[in-house]
């Protein structure tokens, strides 16, 4: 992240952070106006534990997601009907500066310095530094101090400029959080690789990691594709696995093995198949290029299908086959997979299955996919497989030896 200290670019921010208050305030007021009141309810009360507890770090969390994140009916959020329909209409600044909230940025942060006003905090997750005010002034970040940890929400000032906004509010943690909030870090970043949006380089590793991971999978099977039953299919990903673990090893020099591969999931915790695959007949593990590691349950049914058209007879195999169709957690190349494995026999099943005779793979397959998993196609594809920043993986390391 650039700084910038042009006498053109410090007093808009400082201008548009005061601003900010009073508009919030004015957006928070819109949220629980009566047009929006049940959703913002109902949001309370998806948050609340057992008891119908929340407490007010929750609260405020739960209408700041709300108001802008949450996505109405028509598709459009709180934050942006606001925008449109406030009275006197907002001017230009402030309009890009409400409209810029949009891109919400939460994570787990460390204080890297203390600058006037502001705050500079290195995101653990994207590895990036953020410079961030608060609408509420300096007393606000008053309690933070360099080296400490805080987990929360931010948003840009305004598009024009490098800095960013409190959102909500900020958990703050000692510097011997470090490690343990590292491990939360990973898991968000495994769960959502979309954090890694705003750090181009991040993502480009990611990118090739998940190359080489591929490129290793295919030089231990000699195929990116394998068709088990469980027990072997965790059998042989425990070899692949194998594999990748001593590769690495075989490229740490000031490392013992014991030392290099301590914190890190054990081979046992990395070849275990998902819950859900462990009484299905077979599995399939594909390591597509795109997708990533994929295990699909009863693949083999579905190539079964494919091999002998005449199985369409059988309800079984067509309801099999239409459950990957319409499951929106089950990748298109799948279906593709299928076609490309037994291209003379894909029109024969897929006309059985939509029950329209003139149906050819050709020519109508790619729409299908389309329609049918639209939610897949809506969202830019994103590399399975995470890195992590140096300071992310020095807490990691911290974490690791403390478990010794």
């Amino acid at each position: 992240m650039e700084h910038s200290d042009s006498p053109t670019v410090l007093p808009q921010v400082a201008r548009l952070v005061a601003r900010s208050g009073d508009l919030k305030s004015e957006l928070v007021a819109f949220a629980h106006s009566p047009r929006f009141a049940r959703r913002l309810d109902a949001r309370l009360e998806e948050a609340a534990d057992r008891l119908g507890f929340l407490d007010e770090a929750l609260v405020i969390e739960t209408i700041d997601h709300f108001v802008l994140q949450h996505r109405l009916a028509d598709g459009s959020s709180v934050l942006e009907r606001f925008t449109a329909q406030r009275r006197p209409p907002l001017s230009e600044d402030e309009r890009a500066m409400l409209l810029g909230w949009r891109e919400v940025v939460e994570a787990v942060f460390e204080v890297q310095d203390c600058e006037g006003d502001a705050v500079v905090l290195h995101n653990l997750l994207d590895d990036l530094l953020y410079r961030v005010h608060s609408n509420l002034g300096r007393r606000a970040l008053g309690k933070l101090s360099t080296g400490m940890f805080v987990a929360g929400r931010i948003v840009p000032v305004h598009p024009d400029t490098d800095a960013w906004l409190v959102t909500g509010n900020l958990t703050t943690y000692p510097p011997g959080d470090g490690p343990q909030l590292a491990q939360l870090a990973v898991q968000a970043l495994t769960a959502h690789p979309q954090l890694l949006r705003r750090n181009p380089e991040m993502l480009r590793k990611a990118w090739e990691m998940q190359a080489e991971a591929r490129a290793d999978f295919i030089e231990v099977f000699g195929t990116d594709m394998l068709v088990l039953n469980p027990g072997e299919a965790a059998v042989r990903m425990r070899e692949y696995h194998r594999h990748r673990q001593d590769k690495a090893l075989a490229e740490i020099g000031d490392e013992t093995p014991a030392q290099a591969i301590n914190g890190r999931p054990s081979l046992d915790e990395l070849s275990s198949l998902p819950e859900e695959l462990c009484d299905a007949d077979t599995v399939a593990v594909i390591f597509d290029e795109t997708e990533g590691l994929c295990y699909y349950a009863d693949f083999g049914h579905l190539d079964a299908l494919f091999t002998d058209p005449a199985l369409v007879r059988d309800r079984a195999y067509l309801s099999r086959l239409r459950e990957y169709l319409n499951d929106d957690s089950v990748a298109p190349v799948v279906i593709r997979r299928l076609v490309q494995r037994h291209p003379d026999n894909a029109d024969a099943v897929f006309r059985a299955l939509l029950r329209k005779p003139t149906f050819a793979w050709e020519r109508d397959g790619e729409e299908l996919l389309r329609r049918r998993k639209a939610k897949h196609f809506a969202h830019e594809r994103l590399p399975s497989v995470t890195p992590v920043g140096a300071r992310l993986a020095e807490l990691l390391r911290t974490q690791g030896k403390k478990r010794r």
